[in-house]
């Protein structure tokens, strides 16, 4: 088929404005390439114009001591290598934290090539439990007037979800606190701190004020802030911890700041165990709604997402094993009540061990690592009540009968069309039905307009009965 001269035109407008559009698309991407490409040379060109002077890498930790914390902390030290930074200063305040975490932090610190400072600032923050083993192990332990360090103690889980330090063999406890002391002796020792007073905050959880760490040489000084503690360690010898000896160099420092990333920022907030049984519960709602009313999705989809954010934020916590089947155990207690008439005995039990489960769920070492009580009584009521109502009305339905059709009307209430004596018409519906009144009906005729109710049908022919005067 040879194509006419007005298709040629056709195809060869539509060739041009494909190649336009290409060139449109290869000119976006080439000016957003051209834009990144200078955007790096412009990061590089920074780093490269400060690197004429002395650079501190900063960071803030101002959190519990967690696996996302230790995760900043070591980033932190990695860029400044890779800077060049004449040191990291790290800016704390914290209540403490995991044992765990705490380790993994304290032996980056010590096997940091850049020598890292820890300052508790500003005025009122504090260095307790893990926070105190950080600052003894850095090259530069500072504070600030007005706060405060010590209290490190560690504290055991119990092993049956209870109260810490409660349950604990007396022999299993003393072995996890001399652990714990030995692990800071190695530390403040190697430092040329007192050794002597650090391990009296773990044994006797010992608080310190500034001037009595610095009068006892738990702290090498106080300033005020940043820029007066920088002024205070340009050209101070410091001896590492593998013991070499290396000068600062800190006159005209710049300080960069290194915030912690969109990741690390949400991570360290699924951190907050209430936050986490607020998802947990809140997803597995979600996900029940979507098992009764399947095909929604939307519900299903978030609720699987809550849920695996909850999971991932409690595996990275200390759980309970015995807390896990007392929520098992609540659930199936809320479920069995709606099925089983039990006067709400299984629905109070259900709700009580819901309650006890999320409360002792994650044992912390530290209240802030732990679920709160107002936190495990809200959520456990709110949601048994909401998982029984719900499970309640799913039996009720799923063991109504399903009537469609005429078969739908039987029980339902007609209105007498003509007089029923006892054949008539009826109004169900909006619709007119032929109507007989059934033998066992309560009168033998029915006026026009009165109630009749419908037993059966037949064909189309429905059978009535007369309602009862009261």
């Amino acid at each position: 088929m040879t194509p006419t001269p007005s298709r040629l035109a056709k195809q060869s407008t539509a060739v041009r404005r494909a190649l336009a559009r290409a060139a449109g698309v290869a000119c976006l991407l080439t000016v957003c390439l051209a834009a990144g490409y200078a955007q790096t040379g412009y990061a590089q060109t920074g780093n490269a114009n400060s690197g004429s002077r002395p650079l501190v890498l900063q960071l803030t930790l101002d959190d519990t001591i967690q696996p996302i914390t230790a995760g900043y902390l070591e980033r932190g030290i990695a860029e400044a290598n890779r800077l060049h930074a004449q040191a990291v200063l790290v800016d704390m305040s914290t209540p403490g934290g995991l044992l765990d975490s705490t380790r993994q932090m304290v032996e980056s610190i010590e096997r940091s090539p850049v020598p890292v400072i820890f300052f508790i600032a500003p005025t009122g923050s504090r260095a307790g439990s893990a926070g105190f083993f950080l600052l003894e192990s850095a090259d530069i332990a500072a504070m600030a007037p007005g706060t405060n360090a010590g209290a490190a103690h560690p504290v055991m889980e119990s092993p049956t979800g209870g109260a810490p330090d409660k349950a604990l063999d007396p022999v299993m406890k003393q072995k996890i606190e001399n652990d714990a002391a030995a692990f800071l002796r190695s530390c403040v020792s190697r430092r040329g701190r007192n050794v002597a007073a650090a391990e009296d905050a773990v044994r006797n959880s010992k608080s310190y004020t500034d001037s009595e760490a610095l009068n006892l040489k738990l702290i090498d000084l106080i300033e005020p802030n940043n820029a007066a503690l920088i002024a205070a360690l340009d050209g101070r010898n410091i001896t590492r911890f593998d013991g070499s000896t290396t000068q600062l160099h800190l006159r005209d420092t710049v300080i960069q700041p290194l915030p912690e990333t969109t990741r690390e920022q949400l991570l360290g907030r699924l951190m907050d165990p209430n936050l986490a049984v607020l998802l947990l519960l809140l997803g597995g709602l979600l996900i029940y709604l979507e098992f009764n009313t399947p095909g929604t999705i939307v519900p299903g989809a978030i609720g699987t997402l809550l849920v695996l954010l909850a999971f991932f934020a409690l595996n990275l916590l200390p759980i309970h094993g015995a807390s896990v089947l007392l929520l098992i155990a609540a659930m199936v207690l809320l479920i069995l009540e709606a099925k089983f008439s039990s006067h709400g005995i299984l629905a109070l039990t259900g709700t009580i061990s819901l309650v006890f489960g999320l409360l002792t769920l994650v044992d912390g070492p530290i209240p802030e690592m732990r679920v709160h009580l107002g936190t495990a009584i809200a959520t456990g009521v709110a949601f048994g009540s909401i998982t029984f109502f719900l499970a309640f009305i799913a039996l009720k339905a799923r063991r109504a009968k399903l009537r469609m059709g005429p078969d739908a009307m039987i029980g339902q209430l007609a209105i007498a069309q003509t007089p029923l004596a006892p054949e008539g018409q009826v109004m169900v519906r909006g619709e007119i039905w032929q109507a007989t009144l059934t033998p066992r009906s309560a009168q033998s005729s029915v006026a026009s307009g009165e109630t009749v109710r419908i037993t059966s049908i037949h064909g189309l022919r429905l059978m009535v009965e007369a309602l009862p005067h009261s």
